[in-house]
């Protein structure tokens, strides 16, 4: 409990125009409580004991502005405390999820993305009671205690048919907020599903988010729906905050009357005063507050777990670390040296050496496992090497900043990544949008021949996935998407695998002519992709056991001749 507060605590030092607030509505809600108490004295003294007219009429008054004052400063003290709350839980969400755009991979394939959603929301929901409610009811019940224990006070009994009378009057305003309430909570339920989607669609798709070094034009986007999420859930609190005083201050009424036809009844000699106060108000007053503060430390467990975890996450740093050189020049060679990639214990590529200059095509292949994704990854810096180095244009590809890396490759995989966002937005991902240059590079992917028959063309809307398009337009969004970087690498995994094969013979077409601006890696899965490669490399067991063209491999490699018959 003690590390949470001080974890916490320096918080609500960048808030102290709503913390200011804060208190002062916590001092009405103390003030007001001990009020009602010290108004018992002269309803005693002065109504029962001395007859007084005056001070009966004038009872019921003091005690409204009394219950008033309580209510007012619970409503303020509610929406304040609440508001830092909600806005430090945004700032935490935001925090979180730019950290994890930025860890490794292999965190990715190591969590189960339903956990990291889990973390992100239920747990950092938990976390805001740390600010919202322990620390705001630790300080107002201490105020209310502290205000209580100078009074010994006696309140009189209730008069049940008098709150009967009044109270149903709280049916109309509270029927009121409820409909608000209703529709706030749909919007908030609504604008919540969508950042969760956002979210989900972040952690699916992170590994083109890595590749561009998008995270920031994510995190922008991410924020922009969780600023909506954070604007619904303050307007149900508004609302939901307006009950406590509307009962409150009917309350008020009702007590007023209470004592005005008490009084009444005492004066005229119908009711004595003993029957009348016949119970300590204090101790009942007392009782309350302090039952709370016992109560916060159980409060605290929940929120203690979840900031376990929370920490959890911001605490993993990434081992892939960004260099401190721009990539600025065009990639013209690319050279890998004796180069071993492990997973943990376990050894995905041994001793891989080959060089590759700018205008030649290299092409993977080899059985399920054999190594192609993974050299595929570190190519990409997914991943770092165990052992060896890879040298972009005779330099260590790791002194490179990352982003400036990834501007220059595109990597297009056979799981396809589509947002749910135009066609043109998703062919210029994380860039500009030049409907131009978005054209041409649909155009150099063949996927013209079906944008252009859609109602909006370039500016139709895709589903979560590209749901509302075929497998292979999908593939055809995703090349053009790689085209349009203007790459100088271009790393093809499986990419046109959804293709017929005259869609596949007419972009490997299209790619031929641009060859000679760029290093194409191509992972196969048809004869067709990889016979016009100026070089196949031969996958077994992690390492590299053939090396030459298609002819010459048919003649002298057994194990491409294999993989020739299945392709």
């Amino acid at each position: 409990m003690k590390e949470l507060l001080k974890q916490y605590l320096p918080y609500l030092s960048g808030y102290k125009r709503e913390f200011f607030f804060a208190i002062l509505g916590m001092i009405g809600v103390a003030v007001g409580t001990a009020g009602t108490a010290q108004l018992v004295k002269p309803v005693l003294d002065d109504v029962f004991i001395n007859k007084d007219t005056q001070m009966l009429i004038l009872m019921p008054f003091l005690l409204f502005a009394v219950f008033a004052l309580k209510g007012i400063g619970g409503y303020i003290q509610t929406y304040y405390t609440s508001y830092i709350g909600q806005d430090v839980v945004r700032k935490l969400r935001d925090n979180l999820v730019s950290h994890l755009t930025h860890l490794d991979m292999g965190f990715f394939r190591q969590m189960h993305s339903g956990e990291i959603l889990s973390r992100i929301t239920n747990d950092i929901t938990r976390i805001q009671t740390v600010v919202a409610n322990i620390i705001p009811d630790l300080i107002r019940e201490t105020l209310t205690i502290i205000a209580l224990t100078g009074y010994v006070i006696y309140e009189s009994p209730k008069l049940a048919l008098y709150f009967l009378v009044i109270m149903p009057l709280a049916i109309f305003p509270l029927s009121r907020l409820s409909k608000k309430m209703r529709k706030y909570s749909k919007s908030s339920q609504e604008s919540t599903a969508d950042m969760t989607a956002r979210l989900g669609e972040i952690l699916s798709n992170i590994e083109v988010i890595k590749s561009n070094s998008t995270q920031g034009y994510e995190q922008q986007r991410f924020e922009e729906q969780n600023r909506n999420v954070f604007k619904y859930i303050m307007k149900q609190i508004k609302t939901n905050a307006l009950t406590s005083p509307i009962m409150e201050i009917l309350g008020s009424v009702a007590i007023g009357v209470v004592i005005y036809i008490g009084g009444k009844e005492v004066i005229e000699g119908r009711m004595s005063v003993g029957a009348f106060f016949s119970f300590s108000a204090a101790l009942f007053m007392l009782y309350t507050p302090i039952k709370r503060l016992s109560s916060l430390y159980n409060r605290a467990q929940d929120a203690i777990s979840a900031n376990i975890r929370m920490n959890e996450l911001l605490d993993t740093k990434p081992s892939i670390i960004s260099g401190h050189d721009v990539l600025v020049d065009t990639v013209k060679n690319i050279a890998l040296q004796n180069v071993s990639l492990n997973y943990d214990e376990t050894p995905a590529l041994k001793g891989i050496s080959f060089d590759v200059q700018r205008g030649e095509s290299i092409a993977l292949v080899g059985d399920s496992g054999a190594g192609k994704s993974s050299l595929v990854n570190l190519l990409v810096r997914f991943y770092d090497p165990s052992s060896g180095t890879i040298l972009i244009n005779g330099q260590d590809y790791r002194d490179f900043t990352l982003e400036s890396l990834h501007h220059k490759i595109a990597y297009v995989t056979q799981r396809i990544y589509i947002f749910n966002d135009s066609i043109a937005a998703n062919v210029a991902y994380g860039e500009e949008i030049d409907e131009a240059r978005v054209i041409e590079a649909l155009e150099k992917a063949f996927a013209m021949e079906f944008v252009e028959k859609l109602e909006e063309g370039i500016h139709t809307q895709l589903s979560e996935g590209g749901g509302n398009l075929s497998g292979g337009q999908r593939q055809r969004i995703a090349l053009a998407r790689a085209l349009y970087k203007n790459p100088d690498i271009l790393i093809l995994d499986e990419a046109t695998s959804a293709l017929d094969n005259k869609s596949e013979a007419l972009i490997q077409q299209a790619l031929s002519t641009l060859k000679s601006k760029m290093i194409t890696f191509t992972v196969a899965h048809r004869l067709s992709t990889v016979e016009d490669a100026d070089t196949i490399l031969v996958f077994e067991n992690g390492k590299i056991i053939c090396s030459d063209t298609h002819a010459n491999l048919l003649e002298n490699c057994q194990v491409y001749q294999r993989l020739a018959s299945k392709l």
